[in-house]
Parts: C-alpha cells; structure tokens; sequence
C-alpha cells in the first residue's frame, strides 16, 4: 500500500520534486550532487505509462518494434507497418503484471489491440490500453483514513496506414488519452483532477527484399512520432506538463536460412521529444551555487522549459539540454532484439534494452517464446535484470495471445 502510495505521490510532483535542489556544473556539463558527482537528470513526462511496451513478443526482444515483421500490437510502435502484414485481420491480448517481484499482485497493464487490410494498400487499426494501479485506501498526512480509490489510467487509439508505393507507407493515428490517479485528493495543498489529453501518432515504413549471398532477406526501416499531443495537469494550476512525445527510428533484417529456419535481427533507437528539466541553481566559477538565469528568464520562478508549448518543446528537445550535446546523446536509448523462427511456428526470442544511468538507467536482458498454432499466436516473454536499479517488470512472466484470420496477399517486391 505505501508502495503504491509512493509511485502516484511521485507521478504527481515528479516535475515539481526533479527540479528543486538540483545544482549544474557547467565544468562537468551535469548535474552534480552534494559531493560533487554527476547525478541523474532524467527527461520527465506526465502519461508515463504511454511508452511501456505493451506487448509479448516485444517484450522478448528488448522492447523492439518499430521495423520488425508486423502484428496488430505495431499500433504502439509505428501503424504504418500494417500495410505489409499477411493476415487479413488479427486480434490480440497482451497481459503485463507490474511490481510482480516485489508481491504486488493487483498492478497491471493490459493492452488489446486489432487491424483489418481493407485491401493491398491500406488497412486500419484499433487499440486499447489500460493500465490499473489497484485499489488504494488513501489516509491524510495524520494517518486518518480519507477513503478508498482505483487509481487508473487508459489510452484509445484509431489507425489508418496506407501504401505509398510498392516498398512504403505511411500512417496517423489518433488517440484519447485519460489518467486518474487520485480525483479529489488533496496532496500538496493542491487537489487533485483528472488528467485528459488528445494526442497522434505519425510513422513510415519502407520494406525491400534482398539477396545476401545465398540467403533471401527482407530489410525493414521505419520510423515513428508518438504520443504528439496536448499537455496535461493534475490540478487546476494553469501550468501543464508534457506527454511522453516520442521519436522512434528502428530497422530490421530478416534472413531466410532455408526454407524452415530464418532469423531476424532488430535495432530501435528512441528519444523523448519533450524539454529537459533546467535546474534552479547553478555553480558559477568560485564553485558557489547561485541561481540559474536559465531557469526563469521572464522572472515568474516557474521553469521556462515547463512554459513552452507544444511544438516548442518538440523542436527544442533536440538542442535544450544543460550538457549540449553530450547530454543530448545520453537521451537517446537503446534496444536490440533477434527471433529465430522454424517453419513460422515456432519462435524463440532475446533482446536487450539500454538506458543511459543520468537518464533513468534501466538495462535489462530480455527472453521469450513463442508458438503458432492454426489461427492462434502465444507469445511469452522474462525481463532479467542488469543492473542494480530495480524495473518493475524484474523478474516477470508476460502473456500474449493473437488471433489471426485470413490470408491477405504477403508482401511482394
């Protein structure tokens, strides 16, 4: 219970928290902490639970997904690859128990998802997430009991891809996007609302089937703006926070070894295409901590980089950092995941996902499984920890299951 307590308190005052007592070096380029050492500065956002990869197979190969052979479950990461499915339409569920290795059993994220190719050059998708933090009986700062709540958060997404010619595509979604944490709550002093957001998607594709020495090959590159949206707050304050907008770039090689066994590598890069937080103070040339003049121009002590606007902030996430563009860089994270298929009924699947440590550290190991039967896709995947920064899928089974129905015409060069 005060697990979860912690987790909304955070989701709430993340920004406020992040920004208050941090000091930049510029000699270092970083943050620094009391003892002089760089310390994390993580970019954050409101709606984290936007950019949890939703599922299985994904979560088998280090969260990949922008390039690779397509599902229904591409509508996260890039809907323009559901031109080149090869099924006339697909149903999935995908099950992820969350904070599952520390005995929490009632925190969970699911995430149904559907396309249907209306012909060889376009199709449709259709998803739905929902992520439930449980129930939590909430108490005021004196231990009295101020009530029970279902703290909850839920995205509706809606696709159309279409072909652009034979090897591309392209494709927009458009989403709906809702988080109650805490409604009527007071933290802070502030009460607490419903969060409400509208936000797109935008992604590319392009396909082409090559010749490898003697193996047949199929190259995949694609690319994707996600979660392109409006700003959104928990309180009545005018000052809003940004969703987790995304610039995802990944590729994807499949090799026919022979006529039953091929293996697929895959490579996505990711950054988040909001501002990075300024600190408050900063340590001038004596080494003493003075205010930041970057932090407040117009003087309101509230942080410009939380004033901007949308576009603002898209545009200057890619120059804005305190380090330049070293920190830039560091923004930037890492997945890679490779699947081994015999006869397109069985999968086996590993990846690895890398995460900056001053940018939230998260490196994981990732394995899965994966079995076609008829119309009937299993997938299963285990995130194996690399580091001591604990994920809340450490140590975790997921579930994935997929319905596919019909032959579409596979793709052609």
């Amino acid at each position: 219970m005060k697990l979860r307590l912690l987790i909304i308190s955070s989701l709430l005052l993340n920004s406020f928290l992040h920004i208050h007592g941090q000091v930049f070096d510029p000699l270092k380029g970083c943050v620094v902490d009391a003892d002089g050492n760089c310390s994390p500065n993580a970019v954050l956002s409101a709606l984290p639970f936007l950019r949890i990869a939703p599922d299985a197979r994904a979560g088998a190969m280090g969260d990949v997904g922008i390039a690779v052979s397509p599902t229904s479950n591409s509508m996260h990461f890039n809907a323009s690859n559901l031109v080149f499915t090869e099924k006339k339409s697909s149903l999935s569920a995908n099950y992820t128990p969350w904070l599952q290795d520390l005995g929490v059993t009632d925190v969970y994220m699911a995430y149904l998802s559907a396309y249907n190719k209306i012909d060889d050059l376009q199709s449709v998708g259709a998803s739905l997430r929902f992520f439930s933090l449980g129930k939590i009986n909430f108490r005021d700062f004196n231990g009295n009991d101020i009530g029970d709540g279902s703290p909850r958060e839920l995205e509706l997404a809606v696709a159309y891809a279409r072909k652009l010619g034979d090897n591309l595509s392209a494709s927009v979604t458009g989403k709906y996007l809702f988080s109650a944490l805490a409604p009527g709550q007071i933290v802070g002093g502030l009460e607490i609302t419903n969060a409400n957001a509208f936000a797109a998607d935008i992604g590319v594709t392009y396909k082409k089937k090559l010749k490898l020495g003697d193996y047949n090959a199929l190259l995949g590159i694609g690319s994707a703006i996600t979660n392109l949206g409006s700003k959104v707050t928990y309180t009545r304050d005018s000052i809003r926070d940004f969703i987790p907008t995304n610039l995802g770039i990944g590729t994807s090689l499949k090799l026919d070894l022979d006529q039953y066994n091929s293996i697929t590598f895959a490579l996505d890069f990711n950054k988040l295409m909001i501002p990075t937080a300024v600190s408050r103070t900063i340590l001038n040339s004596d080494g003493a901590r003075v205010p930041n003049p970057n932090y407040s121009k117009d003087g309101d002590n509230v942080g410009d980089f939380r004033q901007k606007n949308l576009f603002e902030g898209v545009i200057s996430s890619f120059y804005d950092a305190q380090g330049g563009f070293r920190e830039e860089m560091q923004e930037i994270n890492y997945s890679f995941g490779v699947e081994y298929a015999y006869d397109k009924q069985f999968f086996a699947r590993a990846g690895y996902f890398y995460e900056n440590p001053l940018k939230g550290a998260r490196k994981y190991f990732t394995v899965g499984l994966g079995i076609k039967y008829n119309i009937f896709d299993i997938d299963l995947s285990y995130l194996v920890p690399n580091n001591s920064t604990r994920s809340p899928l450490d140590n975790t089974l997921r579930f994935g299951l997929s319905f596919e129905l019909g032959n579409a015409a596979a793709f052609d060069q």
